[in-house]
């Protein structure tokens, strides 16, 4: 699907306040409430839209402990990455976790409420998964920029 400046705009508008009315986005694009609409469908069906969610202050939900886990696998292959993977899925703890290139196999990125709490998570649930051969803990002394949009 090919996406004109309008599309991005109004990607733009979504990622800053998605529940804005069709008629303030209407207004803001200078566009009628049943362009605005047709045009939001048209990016939730073909994907380009994944989904609406409410993003949660961590402190207040005791979540603000964020530790970025770098893992490296015994043996980089196929069937030790695809159980690292289904394994990883599993725990509610890592809100991401990224296959990457170079020294280390994957980053995660882990919200759990303090320090005891994360070595509970090492010890019980992330040493727990097969095939790990090491990890490399930080922690976050702040953060410094967060942010779920995506550039456009």
């Amino acid at each position: 699907m090919k996406l004109d400046d309008t599309d991005f705009k109004l990607l733009g508008l979504l990622q800053t306040d998605s529940k804005k009315t069709t008629k303030e986005y209407a207004n803001v694009l200078g566009l009628s409430v049943t362009a605005v609409y047709e045009r939001i469908k048209r990016l939730e069906k073909n994907n380009i839209i994944k989904s609406y969610v409410a993003l949660v202050d961590k402190k207040t939900v005791n979540r603000n402990f964020t530790v970025f886990c770098h893992v490296k696998l015994v043996q980089h292959t196929h069937e030790n990455i695809k159980q690292f993977e289904r394994e990883i899925l599993k725990l509610d703890e890592v809100v991401e976790c990224h296959h990457l290139s170079g020294d280390f196999d994957y980053v995660l990125k882990i919200h759990v409420q303090d320090m005891e709490a994360y070595r509970g998570f090492m010890v019980e649930k992330l040493t727990a998964i097969n095939h790990i051969g090491s990890t490399q803990s930080s922690f976050t002394i702040k953060e410094v920029k967060h942010s779920t949009a995506i550039p456009l």
